[in-house]
């Protein structure tokens, strides 16, 4: 047996901790909060997408960061694996649309309870609002922690976990701590972003539709010759820009191009109409309402929000009838329906962002193991690794790769 200390009480450090203590292991897990798993509680929206039952190739295909890291990891616990674990806990499960895997309950709270009860079957000592101060290295090898109370404290240890996480959510304790600590030691920190959060945009009139969703339209976001961005789905318009599934997941794949300035994405409102389908459309529609205004004319193709923004976009005045409407102007309608332009100034700040992008060089850990290249001992998981995915339920299953990797390494 040996003596292993895991900071931070969040998905990869509970699960980390089961797994040791179950091979017998003496576990300390070190939470700063006043609880377990508090971010862990407010995933999905408070229901806890916990992992997403999908195919290997599709897993991967959802990884945004170093996915190859991950090669080693995947077998010996896949989202399968992960499901048939919690129902074997007593948590019953359900998958939902996009294979999204929640607690059948509905709430994050049997999540963690479930966690916290294999802790507590496994022996593992939780200290709560405790915090540490530095850890103890000595000739390349972690040797324990240290505490920040009065008397700085040293614990022992043959390994230490880093669990710490990012810097989403930092009201859930996410400040960063652990990326500090980790440099001070030599670790290389690739820059952190915020992630799969909402889209700040330079255009004024999306703040007058606020609140307005928007359902299966697509989001296409060029840079160049390049699409950084194409997907189908939903959206929202809010007070600082765009919002919803597909800008959460817009956000993962274009967060590092912002630093270079604007970005121009198009919102395609009917994907499924073809341009010369729209014209036969609204040539009809126009046919059998000549004598009325515009505004009053298309309110049976766009929310009510939108038809002004829409008019005023395309240089037309929202009384103005539709015999006297031109074919330029048709065809501006046409392309304010099809390629909406709004331009994005960067992503919001960690405290709306689901993840954090960046973290710990995957260069400076062991793939196989999650053990430090630089200090023995010392292992590192879950989002304090420069590690992302899209969302759905794959970053948690990433922290329960990372925390089943490094468990099975610690002999």
């Amino acid at each position: 047996m040996s003596d292993i200390i895991i900071i931070g009480g969040g998905a990869a450090g509970m699960y980390c901790g089961i797994m040791l203590g179950d091979k017998g292991h003496r576990v300390t897990l070190i939470e700063q909060n006043e609880k377990l798993g508090k971010k862990l509680f407010i995933t999905g929206k408070g229901r806890c997408n916990f992992t997403n039952d999908c195919t290997r190739d599709v897993f991967f295909e959802n990884v945004v960061t170093n996915p190859r890291f991950l090669y080693g990891s995947y077998p010996n616990c896949t989202p399968q694996d992960i499901i048939e674990q919690f129902e074997s806990w007593g948590l019953k499960t359900k998958v939902e649309r996009g294979q999204r895997a929640f607690p059948e309950s509905d709430h994050a709270y049997d999540v963690i309870d479930v966690l916290k009860k294999q802790l507590k079957k496994n022996r593992v000592k939780v200290l709560l609002n405790t915090q540490v101060r530095d850890l103890v290295v000595e000739e390349g090898m972690i040797k324990g922690i240290v505490l920040e109370d009065a008397t700085h404290t040293v614990m022992k240890a043959d390994a230490v976990v880093m669990a710490t996480g990012g810097m989403s959510y930092p009201s859930t304790g996410s400040r960063g701590w652990g990326h500090n600590i980790l440099k001070k030691y030599g670790h290389t920190i690739c820059e952190c972003r915020p992630s799969l959060t909402g889209l700040n945009c330079s255009d004024q009139d999306l703040a007058l539709m606020q609140g307005l969703s928007l359902k299966n339209v697509t989001l296409r976001i060029p840079r160049g010759k390049k699409t950084l961005y194409e997907g189908f789905g939903e959206m929202m318009f809010t007070h600082f820009g765009i919002t919803g599934p597909l800008v959460l997941s817009a956000s993962a794949l274009t967060g590092k191009y912002y630093k270079d300035g604007p970005i121009t994405g198009y919102i395609d409102l009917k994907p499924a109409v073809s341009e010369e389908k729209l014209d036969a459309n609204l040539l009809k529609l126009f046919g059998e309402n000549e004598n009325k205004d515009i505004a009053h004319v298309i309110r049976s193709l766009y929310p009510s929000s939108m038809v002004q923004i829409i008019l005023d976009r395309a240089g037309i005045a929202g009384n103005k009838k539709i015999h006297d409407v031109t074919k330029a102007e048709r065809q501006a309608i046409i392309k304010e329906t099809k390629a909406m332009e709004i331009h994005m100034t960067g992503v919001r700040g960690f405290p709306e962002a689901i993840i954090t992008q960046g973290g710990v060089s995957v260069k400076e850990v062991t793939p196989s193991t999650m053990e430090s290249r630089l200090i023995g001992g010392l292992y590192i998981i879950g989002e304090l690794l420069d590690l992302d995915a899209m969302t759905g339920g794959f970053n948690l299953q990433i922290a329960w790769m990372t925390a089943n990797t490094c468990a099975g390494a610690i002999w």
